[in-house]
């Protein structure tokens, strides 16, 4: 199968040594995360998916909307600041994002892993550009305010004219945290039948690797404290919104953890790209939610 201009440019990369595997590994994805979405390709791609071929670059860029918004979130709530100017440049209209702050952590090993996932984050953003090259999307519109306090509400954890700020404390910073990092593991492993080049489909696994290992911890920093209720509400918020399946799961009880999500072989499970939109649009079917523009890019 011909290999599109993004992938091949990609390629040339990792063949001359220009791309630091281990860096790049560790960068390539983000939620997802998030991958945290909705429209689809017959499941797959949303708008007109007769229409639509699916190429790698396609793909990618899926994914570099999913890390644009888990940089930002991540990079505001450790360093009070999010990407810079030059890692937001790209086709497509650039958007502006709305809310984040730094989060006042009251506990040195969470605000640890801010700093890492954050981190993290900015590098799987940059790692995406620069594979992309020319062809990479922009960062579209993100709402990291109001799109919290709709969250939150549909999940019913909070009521009436109440707002939900995530960077507000270190519990509220889980809590969003939480809504991304399942949704980036999901959205990874789905995407991976679509890409067709071997070496690309090894760099996105990756990049699923990380985002599972940040999501582990979320989850596993939840457990410790018994945050049982908000994990349960938000599971049930992103199936309600990802169609008719019911795959999400919370982090347990008292009695029994779940910090591993997986089905009855132990797998993980996946979200088509209209699923993963779905969520991130929070309902949406081509726009509202974290991203009220919608995404950039051919899969949106």
């Amino acid at each position: 199968m011909p290999q599109d201009i993004a992938t091949n440019a990609l390629l040339q990369k990792f063949n001359s040594g220009t791309v630091d595997w281990k860096a790049g590994r560790r960068a390539f994805l983000g939620s997802l995360g998030a991958f945290a979405g909705a429209a689809m390709i017959g499941p797959l791609i949303s708008t007109d998916a007769n229409a639509l071929t699916v190429t790698d670059t396609n793909v990618l860029n899926f994914a570099l909307n999913l890390e644009y918004l888990e940089a930002e979130f991540y990079l505001r709530a450790a360093f009070g600041k999010g990407l810079e100017p030059s890692d937001v440049t790209g086709t497509g209209t650039l958007g502006p994002v709305n809310g984040g702050s730094k989060v006042p952590f009251t506990t040195s090993g969470v605000r640890n892993y801010a700093v890492e996932i954050a981190r993290d984050e900015l590098n799987h953003v940059r790692f995406l550009r620069s594979a992309l090259g020319a062809a990479k999307v922009a960062r579209p519109r993100i709402d990291l305010k109001n799109s919290f306090t709709a969250a939150a509400k549909a999940a019913g954890l909070i009521n009436g004219f109440s707002t939900f700020n995530p960077f507000a404390n270190e519990t509220n910073f889980l809590i969003g945290a939480f809504i991304f990092e399942d949704v980036g593991v999901t959205a990874y492993k789905g995407a991976a039948p679509l890409l067709n080049n071997k070496d690309v489909l090894e760099a996105a696994a990756g990049l699923l690797a990380v985002e599972a290992y940040h999501a582990g911890t979320i989850r596993a920093v939840m457990y410790s404290r018994s945050m049982f209720d908000q994990a349960r509400k938000i599971s049930n918020l992103r199936d309600s919104v990802d169609g008719p399946t019911d795959l999400d799961q919370g982090i347990g009880d008292v009695t029994r953890a779940n910090i591993v999500p997986t089905d009855a072989n132990g797998l993980a499970f996946s979200r088509t790209t209209g699923q993963v939109l779905r969520i991130v649009y929070l309902g949406g079917t081509d726009h509202g939610g974290f991203f009220p523009d919608g995404f950039n890019g051919a899969i949106s």
